[in-house]
């Protein structure tokens, strides 16, 4: 029981870390792009007809947006270090203290690219106020359904690379079929319906916000990984080592000779 709390201590200590790393990187410099695209789309507003303007009405000033952000991005990060931490127990039980580094670098780009990118390659980011507050029930069942698709991609390629190799098959055969299980799930998450709202937002500002997106996500689960890894090396240099068979005190007993009969 205690490895296990130790273990959801690592988690929650690297989600913190990288929530707050993530954080103050979206806060310095996202942030900007986010009050650009906000004073756009109330200046687009205002030139809509009066039956059509103000339906958008910010129920937070942007000052306490920014002030939550750091908040916000702390308590997602602190989730999502919990559950790294319990697929780690799950998947690593038989031996936790070993290749920490490794495992947690595998198991934070497999989270990154089923919660994040792949569903990202179906609905980009878009900027705050972007969209029709009437819509937002069918964006948000049809970005869940992207997440599940990426996740069960994701589940089938590190099931499959992992019979594969029990299996004694090269990099390159578990690789490839990695790639087409990964190229399946993308084929699939265009089965999903398209964004309902017409994007008025110029092209420029669009993307810029998309791929400083981008850059915060792999920030937020290259520090979650790099940290909870680093954390498990140090909690496996510090577990105690069982001390040599037969000694007392860590010194080793002298050898037995065997007896030969007499």
């Amino acid at each position: 029981m205690s490895s296990v709390m130790s273990l959801l201590g690592r988690g929650a200590a690297a989600g913190t870390v990288a929530g707050l790393l993530s954080g103050g990187f979206s806060w310095f410099l996202v942030e900007p792009l986010m009050d650009r695209a906000v004073r756009w789309e109330a200046a687009h507003e205002a030139t809509e007809p009066s039956g059509h303007a103000g339906h958008h009405a910010e129920v937070f000033s942007r000052a306490t947006q920014h002030a939550g952000l750091l908040v916000a991005t702390t308590l997602t990060g602190l989730a999502l270090g919990l559950l790294l931490a319990v697929v780690h127990l799950l998947l690593h039980r038989h031996a936790p203290g070993t290749g920490a580094w490794p495992r947690a670098l595998r198991l934070a780009a497999a989270g990154f690219t089923g919660l994040w990118l792949l569903p990202f390659i179906r609905y980009p980011s878009d900027p705050p106020g972007v969209g029709d507050p009437g819509t937002v029930g069918v964006r948000t069942q049809a970005w869940l359904g992207a997440v599940a698709i990426g996740l069960i991609g994701v589940a089938l390629a590190w099931a499959l690379h992992g019979r594969l190799a029990r299996r004694g098959h090269g990099a390159p055969a578990r690789q490839l079929c990695v790639a087409g299980v990964l190229g399946a799930a993308t084929a699939a998450l265009f089965t999903l319906p398209g964004d309902p709202d017409a994007l008025t937002v110029p092209a420029g500002p669009l993307w810029d916000f998309r791929l400083w997106s981008v850059a915060t996500a792999l920030l937020l689960w290259a520090a979650l990984g790099a940290t909870f890894g680093l954390l498990g090396e140090r909690a496996a240099r510090r577990s105690p080592r069982t001390a040599p068979r037969g000694g007392l005190l860590g010194v080793p007993a002298s050898p037995v000779e065997p007896s030969t009969p007499r």
